[in-house]
């Protein structure tokens, strides 16, 4: 968990490091979980075990960014068949769409990698680069593409669309969907465990410190733009970490902003509950702090309002 969140200089080993300027296609769709009950109903994307469309089923309403490799949390198959219970990623072999719109499913996750279509009330099997390799799909892919160089699409009013986030293991630069990444943060900075309240102000938090780099960062390494890292210097981004817990969070504070006059706060967080490291009075949050204030039985918006002077909650 993040001890302190201070923005690191680049030092000149880490800027000698090659990027391969790797750009994820996004999409504004987000994964629903309502109505997925192992039946492939009208409306929905329907992926299954088996070829031919056999075995075990799961079915989706919406896009899904990253299936998730583990239980607990990851989309499983759901109904009787082989393949009960195993997690659709890297497992699924054969679809049905009944979603109305194209379908494309993806080898990676966050809609990257290779791809395979399937127009609207089509049955068929993955190929083989797909077959039992498939991470993510999108429904409707866009004709409108991604936000692409420095620039950001988001404002002080409406969240980016992505985000450019450096792996550090990798020395590459990912654009990545600005919920992915704030769903596969939190988790990393806030224990899934906790209430709910402090899981919100959590996601509030996490949202809106992402938000702000997106709209103000000028880093560059090898003349390749990022916004955040993936580490402690910015924030822990795991791809595929997101539980149901923290996402449940995310969803349910997604269509609140944090503001100080008028314009996206950037909001510091820490693990003391006492002082964080350079505490500057009014910008920083405690995580443990909202921890036993959830505990106590305030609200979100009640422990972000104490921590972060003068803001606003929209």
């Amino acid at each position: 968990m993040t001890k302190r969140k201070m923005v690191a200089r680049v030092t000149a080993a880490t800027a000698a490091m090659t990027l391969g300027g790797t750009v994820l296609a996004t999409t504004t769709g987000v994964a629903e979980a309502a109505g997925r009950n192992g039946k492939c109903d009208t409306g929905e994307f329907c992926l299954y075990f088996n070829s031919n469309q056999k075995g075990s089923l799961s079915d989706f309403t919406g896009s899904v960014a990253d299936y998730g490799a583990k239980q607990p949390g990851c989309y499983d198959f759901k109904s009787a068949g082989a393949g009960k219970g195993v997690c659709v990623k890297n497992h699924a072999a054969s679809v049905w769409n009944r979603t109305g719109k194209t379908v494309r499913v993806y080898f990676n996750s966050n809609y990257g990698g290779k791809y395979q279509d399937f127009k609207a009330g089509t049955k068929g099997n993955l190929n083989s680069s797909l077959k039992n390799q498939n991470a993510s799909h999108k429904i409707g892919p866009s004709s409108t593409p991604p936000p692409t160089g420095c620039k950001t699409d988001g404002t002080n009013t409406k969240e980016p669309s992505t985000i450019l986030v450096y792996r550090t293991r990798t020395g590459r630069v990912e654009r990545v969907n600005f919920k992915y990444y704030v769903k596969n943060v939190l988790p990393k900075e806030w224990m899934p465990s906790w209430k709910s309240e402090s899981l919100k102000a959590g996601a509030m938090a996490v949202k809106s410190y992402a938000w702000w780099w997106a709209l103000h960062s000028t880093r560059k390494i090898n003349g390749h733009c990022f916004d955040v890292y993936d580490n402690t210097n910015s924030q822990v981004y795991v791809p595929g970490s997101a539980t149901a817990r923290t996402s449940a969070a995310v969803d349910a504070t997604w269509g609140h902003r944090m503001t100080r006059g008028g314009k996206i706060f950037m909001a510091q967080y820490c693990s003391t509950t006492t002082a964080c490291g350079a505490w500057k009075d009014g910008d920083w949050m405690s995580q443990y702090g909202s921890r036993d204030k959830a505990n106590a039985g305030w609200s979100y918006t009640r422990i972000l309002k104490y921590y972060y002077r003068g803001i606003a909650i929209a």
